[in-house]
């Protein structure tokens, strides 16, 4: 199971679940404390404190940029027959922001 490292307030965040959205793929979200300095169970975990950090299935951790993890979850998962409306929808979604 993939498992990210995230706020639902940082953009990069949001930018990676909507990637792994659109790619059908499942995660677990484990939400992290607003402050790097209160993350030491995270970089315990991890070895990062700068979100999102994205674990792959095989242990591979992404701590990159998120237009970097994006790139990767790219490379390494197919789009299914539902990512093109789901990029739609991201796109439409993005008509309603302030």
């Amino acid at each position: 199971m993939l498992e990210l490292y995230q706020t639902e307030w940082c953009p990069y965040s949001h930018r990676v679940r909507q990637k792994l959205t659109e790619l059908g793929l499942d995660f677990i979200a484990h939400q992290v404390p607003p402050s790097r300095s209160q993350r030491e169970a995270m970089r315990e975990a991890v070895g990062a404190d700068v979100i999102p950090v994205l674990v792959l299935d095989d242990g591979t951790v992404l701590d990159q940029d998120a237009d970097d993890i994006v790139a990767e979850l790219d490379q390494r998962y197919a789009a299914n027959e539902h990512t093109p409306e789901h990029h739609e929808r991201r796109v439409e979604a993005r008509m309603f922001e302030p």
